[in-house]
This record gives C-alpha cells, structure tokens and sequence, in this order.
C-alpha cells in the first residue's frame, strides 16, 4: 500500500455522511480552518451553516459534528476530538469531548472533521478507510446487551489494527434515553448530553475509523524540537503528575474534608467512610494497569480489576473497569454507596448499557430521595425499594431505567428535569441548564460557571476552581466572573486545537503560538485570545437559536439549602453574577 503524506498546515477536508442516502462527499473548507483552525472553532461554525431553524434534536436533518484541530496527532497530549450536536437531554447545545484513537484515525484518514447527517432505514455502522466509505447492515449487532461487545466484534470483522478507532453506542442509545453516550476504544466516551441517543434516531450503531495516511512537518528540526520541549513539560515537570498518579480520584478525599463533595442527592458535602471510596484505596487495592490515549505520555485512565463469583461453586469471572473522580461521585457519595466493589459493579453496569454515568448517578438519587420522602411508591418502582448504599437495588434500576417497562422509568430515562416536573421534587432534583451536575457543591463559582457555560459544565470554565482560589485567598464576585470569562475563552482555544484539558497549563498561548508556527500556522497570543471569544460569541448564537434564555434556568433550592466548601450561598448573590456576567458578555 502506498503512504500518501500530506502537510499538516494543508489538512481541511470535511467528510461528508448521508445516512438516509448511504453516499458521502468531501469538500476543502481552507476557509474556515485559516480563520478557526480546527476542534470546536470549526464545529461551532459548520453547526450555524448546517443547522435550519426548528430541526430537533432527533430529527434527521441535525447533524452531528466530528472535529480534531490542528494539533491533534501531532503533539503530545493533544488527543481529543470534539462532537457538536443538539442535546436530546435539555435540547440546547451538545458539545462532548473524547479522546482514545479517534483524533490520531481521523487525521491519518485524512480528515479533519466528520458531518454526519440523515437516518438509515435499518441499522448500520459505517466504516471509513483512508478514501473509503462504506456502509454495513448492523442489524446482527444492533440488541447487543453491551455496547463494548460491540466494539469486540468490529474489531474481528474490519481491518485497520493500529491506527483504528471504533465509537459505538450500547441498549440506551437505541432505545432512546436522553443521557445515552457513545463509546470510544473501550474506556473513553462522547458522555454528556446525549450524543448516544442521537446515534441511535439515526440508526447508527457505530462508526470506525482507520487510516494509513503520513503527515509531515514543513520544518522538522523545529517541530521535533517544540515537541521535545513539550513533552519535557508534561512529564518531568509535575504539572500533570497528579493524573499519571491516582488520576482525577484523587478529587474524593480532598473535596470530602472541603465539604464540597455531593452527598445522597446534594443532602450533604461530605460521606462517612470515604476513604473505601477514594483514589487512594481503588489504586492499592484494585488498579491493575494505566491506559493512555494515543499520543499521551500521561496515562490517566485508571482500570480496575473486579472479581465477582458467577457460582456457588467458587467460579469467578473478572471485570475489567475505568474509574475517575466523577464515576466514584455520581454513583458512590451521591447514591451513598462507599463499598468500592459496589461502585465498581455499578460503573461497569452503566458502561454496558451506554449511559452517562453522571446523569444516572444524579437520577437514581433523585428517585431514591423521591421514595424515602413518600412523593412516589413502590407502585411507581415496580417494588423496588431504593435506599442509600443499597447496590443491588441501583443495578435493577439501571436495567430499568434503560428497558423503561413504565411510565415513572420512562421519565427517569429522560433526565431528571423531566421526571421531576412530572412527579415533582424539582427544589432538590440537582441540576442546571436541563444537564445532571458534576461533583463539586464549592461556591458562587462553581454554581455560576455550570449556568453560564455554554454546555453547563464544569468544563466550560472550571467555576470550582475560582472557589477554590477564593476559599484560600478571599475575593470579591466580580473577580470570581472575571476568572470564569477568561478560563471559558481560554478553553475554547484549546479546544480549537484540540488538547486534552489535563494539560491546559502546559499549553499556555505561548506555547501554543510556539507549536502552530512549528507546522507552518502563524498565530500570535492576541489572536488566539480573540479566537477564544469569538468562538464564545459563535457558541451563544447556537444557544440562542436552540432556544436558550437566562430567563429559563433554574436553580434547585437545594444549591441554597446545603452549605458548600465556601459558604452557604444565597440564590439573590448566584443571581446578581449571573447579571454580572451577562454585561461583561455583552448578552442581552
């Protein structure tokens, strides 16, 4: 096979997939990758070109969006791929992240960004090779119980070991619950916002991807240089050793003797017994290996080994499970659950089935609460009794959850603003924006980046952080909205590049300046900070024609009721910044 190479400052190729059609097209958008260079800047754009006025978030017509950026299989760390959608979860703006082999696939196919519009008739997974598009009956595969059998059986059938990646969803996707994710290479995932139920309207059980395309440097003495130093930064510096180390589980501890770790649906910010539960003792007890993304030296997946006897007669088989901090919150401290091996039982259940492990962390407790407070029945539960701790009734409602045999499943299966406005118990059915809340309860940051960030996440703008800056050094709240303004814009540039955020601090806007000049891109620090607010600007336009207002958000009384690591905050102070940012924004 002959190796075509390519510079790596001229990839601008978008890939066109039709699903109702079964054909695809590629077009060179120089256009938009010589203004937005790649990853989210790109994606934003082509969502505004594409999209047409009251397109659902299910309807054939909206896209979804696959994008790398410029650095994306080229320098270290510099690993993921971002999707753009419209979430089926709260109907505004999806944008997701992964990282595994899909960004290194992508580029060494040849393409920088996938479209992928319409909806197949039957199921099919799609298979591109290099300049090969093909599209396969999936139907054998598609009532799978497991979506990382999926991923087991498509290795066997295609070619492309290697330079492969194989995204897939699970029974959740197909069957239309509105937090269902997609799977990517095993232990990475498009989690939040439901991704996965889009895959599954289209009828699109998995995509692959392999490519033996070679990329070169227009300098490579000062490419592999910049590399160098780089590399040097991520791994003998200590910047990202907290990672490689006990990974983002080293959260559990810290955040618990804060009091800003969520507890039984937000009741508390803290849980006894968390020591069985934290980084600490998942990584002397049951961490057997680290797994990097392809071009990662850091190695932040952490993979458990579980043993579960499967027989009275001593017979045993063993699991293995990726674990971090928000796996170990959303169904350990929020569900009461402190037996590791429950949490790790628990993981691997919502991994099968293909949900977002943090929005069904946040519904479980949501029920649980709704149950203990008499608002529903066991009539509702189908007598199921769910308590605090309690694994095995979590892991039949998993199953429930995702069969939906009845009305109140149903609804739980459309997230927890949904199930709470038809059964009430809205005050502590903790979310915000429509998505299920990560674990952190640290203050007016924390709060106000999750309402204002353009997806409602904690990675918008790291909002903890600044309650973490403000818990050691006490600040005012227009300083607290200054910080979330310029981490958000900072974050859309790297996100337009696209590097793990893990290594956000090593790739300042000098560096990041230094490694485009390095593949023949000029940018210099002020363009890239205009890049980020733009984008910013870009993201709020989405919104605004999915249908997003300020006016509509709503913030549960729980947020109120329960003290967080800075304070109990008052719903008035979380408003007046939110007022705050909206004029430093300039949104009106």
């Amino acid at each position: 096979m002959t190796t075509e190479k390519y510079a790596i400052s001229g990839l601008t190729n978008v890939l066109y997939i039709d699903l109702s059609s079964q054909s695809y097209h590629i077009e060179e958008r120089r256009d938009l990758y010589e203004k937005y260079l790649g990853g989210i800047g790109v994606a934003t754009n082509l969502m505004l070109e594409e999209y047409k006025e009251g397109t659902g978030p299910l309807d054939p017509e909206m896209p979804v969006i696959l994008s790398t950026g410029p650095l994306s299989g080229v320098y270290p760390t510099c690993t993921k791929t971002v999707a753009l959608f419209r979430s089926p979860l709260n109907g505004e703006l999806g944008e997701s992240y992964a990282g595994g082999h899909l960004a290194m696939s992508m580029r060494y196919s040849g393409y920088e960004t996938i479209v992928i519009k319409g909806a197949s008739r039957y199921p099919v997974y799609v298979a591109v090779h290099d300049d090969r598009v093909t599209f396969r009956d999936a139907s054998s595969i598609w009532h799978l119980s497991s979506a990382i059998d999926v991923g087991k059986i498509l290795r066997e059938v295609e070619p492309g070991a290697g330079r492969r990646s194989i995204i897939r969803i699970g029974p959740a996707g197909e069957r239309g619950i509105t937090y269902a994710s997609v799977n990517v290479d095993t232990y990475r995932h498009f989690g939040r916002l439901g991704l996965g139920t889009v895959f599954g309207a289209k009828k699109l059980k998995a995509l692959l991807i392999s490519g033996n395309k070679e990329i070169k440097s227009p300098d490579h003495k000062a490419y592999r240089k910049a590399c160098s130093m780089l590399y040097d930064t991520i791994v003998k510096t200590g910047l990202t050793e907290k990672y490689h180390n006990l990974g983002t589980s080293e959260n559990i501890l810290v955040l618990n003797e804060l009091k800003g770790l969520p507890t039984r649906n937000l009741q508390e910010t803290s849980i006894e017994g968390v020591e069985n539960i934290s980084g600490e003792n998942f990584a002397e007890k049951y961490l057997i290996r680290r797994v990097s993304c392809a071009g990662c030296p850091i190695g932040c997946v952490h993979i458990a080994m579980l043993k579960r006897p499967f027989s009275k007669a001593h017979e045993y088989e063993t699991l293995n499970v990726s674990y971090d901090f928000e796996l170990i919150y959303a169904l350990g401290s929020n569900l009461g659950v402190t037996d590791p091996e429950a949490v790790l039982e628990l993981i691997d259940a919502c991994e099968k089935a293909g949900v977002d492990i943090i929005s069904m962390g946040v519904v479980l407790a949501w029920a649980t609460e709704m149950l203990l407070r008499g608002k529903i029945s066991t009539d509702d539960t189908l007598g199921l009794k769910l308590s605090w701790g309690d694994k095995a009734s979590y892991l039949r409602a998993i199953e429930l959850v995702v069969q939906a045999p009845n009305e109140f499943y149903s609804a739980l299966g459309k997230g927890v603003e949904y199930a709470s406005k038809i059964y009430g118990g809205e005050e502590f059915a903790i979310r915000i924006g429509g998505l299920e809340i990560p674990g952190y309860h640290t203050g007016l940051g924390n709060t106000l980046g999750l309402t204002v960030g353009s997806r409602h996440s904690h990675l918008d703008n790291a909002g903890y952080s600044a309650d973490q800056k403000a818990f050691n050094h006490p600040t005012t709240d227009e300083k607290i909205v200054d910080y979330i303004i310029n981490e958000e814009d900072r974050r859309n540039a790297l996100n337009s590049m696209v590097s793990c955020l893990f290594a956000r601090n090593v790739y300042t806007y000098e560096n990041m300046v230094l490694a485009l000049k390095c593949i023949g891109i000029d940018r210099t620090e002020a363009e890239l900070e205009d890049l980020g607010k733009d984008i910013f600007r870009k993201k709020y336009e989405l919104k605004k024609k999915f249908g997003f207002s300020f006016e509509d958000i709503a913030l549960p009384k729980r947020f109120f009721e329960t003290a967080t690591t800075t304070g109990k905050l008052e719903e008035d102070r979380v408003r007046k910044a939110i007022e705050m940012y909206k004029e430093k924004r300039g949104i009106l």
